[in-house]
């Protein structure tokens, strides 16, 4: 992987984190698409820019994270569902990642999903994220499982679970934002710890690609959520909706015509 390669799946983890269209999936895609090697070094990259994304939040909403206690509880409640499928089935969560197949499929179903999700959970009952409760938040932590599977979204299936359990979009995406905090240093250093574990180090080269990756992602991600809060508050989930469905059309179009999409 090179400098502008890395610099293009950062723009890519910036814009699609903290959107309903899998920030995972696309990054397979890109990579698939600029024909890059799957090799240690890229599986670990492509997580650990996340770190910079997580940053973007924890900046944008600095004041909630030093608000009380209370908050990191409800997030760590939140959080035990994800952890513990995660240690459980990391290896078939593994073998998912690099099936081009599958996150067009993931792409596609979830894209439905949003067409109608507004229409399905239009009765709030909590406006404000702080008016989650524990158990509340525990269920919405189950619906992050499901975003293990590529193409899924993370932000999607937790914003989702939020409306689904009467919260309005506006919570619903916050505490999602929340909630990938822990989840995605989770995630980070799970990934560095396996790096390191296989006897990988890393080289002078990879580190300024991993730093350069941060950056931009953590710049990107503060346009992006800024940019979707407002968008998703006026005009809900049908336009993602449909543009997941146009991708994961055209994936499919793509490996019927017989182009190879996968990653090499």
């Amino acid at each position: 992987m090179d400098f502008i390669q890395a610099l293009i799946l950062a723009v890519i983890e910036g814009i699609t984190e903290y959107l309903p269209i899998s920030s995972t999936g696309h990054m397979i895609l890109a990579s698939s698409f600029m024909g890059i090697e799957s090799d240690p070094f890229v599986k670990f990259f492509t997580v650990a820019i996340q770190l910079g994304a997580i940053l973007s939040v924890v900046v944008l909403y600095f004041k909630r994270f030093f608000r009380s206690l209370d908050f990191y509880f409800k997030l760590f409640v939140a959080f035990i569902p994800s952890a513990v499928f995660g240690v459980l089935f990391s290896d078939a969560i593994d073998a998912l990642l690099e099936s081009p197949l599958g996150v067009a499929i993931s792409l596609l179903v979830g894209g439905v999903i949003l067409l109608f999700v507004d229409k399905w959970f239009n009765k709030t009952f909590i406006e404000n994220s702080d008016e989650i409760d524990y158990f509340t938040a525990f269920k919405i932590g189950f619906f992050q499982c499901i975003a293990m599977i590529p193409g899924v979204s993370r932000s999607g299936a937790t914003i989702v679970g939020g409306m689904a359990q009467r919260l309005s979009r506006k919570a619903a995406a916050e505490f999602s934002f929340f909630l990938a905090v822990p989840t995605m240093f989770a995630a980070t250093a799970k990934k560095a710890y396996d790096f390191y574990k296989d006897g990988f180090v890393l080289t002078d080269e990879q580190i300024k690609l991993l730093a350069v990756g941060n950056v931009v992602a953590f710049i990107v991600a503060m346009l992006a959520i800024k940019f979707f809060i407002d968008f998703l508050t006026k005009y809900g989930f049908r336009v993602f909706g449909w543009y997941r469905i146009i991708v994961g059309g055209a994936i499919l179009a793509l490996m019927l015509a017989g182009y190879k999409l996968e990653i090499v």
